[in-house]
């Protein structure tokens, strides 16, 4: 039986079964607990009522984003197909229209501003790295030391987005920049990623953020900017 003192424990090791990424389960297990504080029931009283009344709550609450709503129907689906073993048509009309914008594109002095303002070296080539390779935050985060193949000029990206591996360009200015870092700037630590905290572990992507967030403020760039924007432009 499902109760609130099992579900999550029921629910994690379902999608542990079905092989959902650690960020997906993370997102699922918030948003169902968010959906169960709310409908204040236990699991097993839980009717298709609340499903349509919790969902016409959030369409109605102006601070939910699509994309908040989306995984909340998407944890939702999976709390009920696969844990609660119910099939609610409720489900089959669940949809989200999220409006397409162009993303946010700094220019190349806009980023070379930003960089500038920098101070911390790990993080400044953090930064940098995901710039010139067109990095996803956690896919620099985890950039490890062996996937530098600077006899091809090629870097591997392992475990990327979707589960899938590539490999991209090294431009040459950035190989000698990560030279230089890997002789003056990295700190000594035996963990095999590329870049590390000042205590020689992984550095989390919040910090990234935080220090991407008041080097824009210091630089003046876009408010929409986000580490993510480095992505959209190759400088190199």
């Amino acid at each position: 039986m499902i109760t609130r003192d099992n579900w999550r424990t029921r629910m994690e090791s379902d999608m542990r079964l079905g092989d959902l990424r650690p960020r997906t389960i993370e997102g699922y297990l918030l948003a169902t607990r968010l959906f169960i504080e709310r409908v204040d029931k236990e699991p097993e009283k839980l009717t298709e009522e609340d499903v349509r009344g919790y969902f016409l709550h959030l369409r109605d609450d102006k601070h939910q984003a699509p994309s908040s709503i989306n995984i909340a129907i998407c944890a939702l689906r999976f709390f009920f197909n696969h844990t609660l073993e119910r099939d609610f048509e409720v489900f089959n009309l669940l949809r989200v229209h999220r409006t397409r914008v162009l993303p946010v594109v700094l220019s190349r002095a806009e980023v070379l501003r930003l960089l500038g303002v920098v101070r911390h070296p790990v993080r400044r080539m953090l930064l940098t790295t995901i710039y010139a390779l067109g990095l996803r935050i956690g896919e620099g985060l985890h950039l490890e030391i062996s996937n530098i193949d600077s006899g091809r000029n090629m870097v591997w990206i392992r475990d990327g987005k979707g589960g899938r591996d590539r490999r991209v360009p090294l431009p040459k200015p950035l190989l000698l920049k990560l030279r230089h870092y890997w002789k003056c700037d990295r700190p000594q630590s035996v963990s095999p990623l590329l870049f590390v905290s000042a205590e020689g572990g992984p550095i989390h992507d919040t910090t990234v953020q935080k220090t991407f967030k008041a080097a824009q403020e210091e630089a003046e760039l876009p408010r929409r900017a986000t580490v993510h924007t480095l992505r959209h432009y190759v400088p190199f």
